[in-house]
């Protein structure tokens, strides 16, 4: 699909199904995508501490916290990533090797 939600209305754009070019590399920015069952060739997780998440949130944001600790425990994206980055300081990630 070339597009899933039109940012202007934030709906779905009901984009009918193209062929994908051999080769295309395409990139889903999602949080909280997986364990959902999306067939991806590699998937990538940028893991933050719980604290380092509550403190880089904004106020407004706060009722978001809930959410991505339900889905720590839940999914445990660390585990079922292929490639784990830990990004809680920006300037230093640490690539997570199993």
């Amino acid at each position: 699909m070339p597009s899933l939600r039109d940012p202007a209305t934030s709906r779905s754009t009901r984009a009918a199904y193209v062929a994908a070019e051999p080769g295309l590399v395409v990139v889903l920015d999602g949080a909280l995508s997986l364990g959902h069952g999306l067939s991806v060739d590699l998937s990538v997780h940028l893991a933050l501490r719980a604290p380092t998440l509550a403190r880089r949130t904004a106020p407004e944001d706060t009722w978001t916290l809930d959410a991505y600790a339900r889905y720590e425990r839940d999914v445990r994206p660390a585990e079922v990533a292929d490639v784990v980055a830990r990004v809680d300081d920006a300037r230093h990630p640490a690539l997570v090797v199993r």
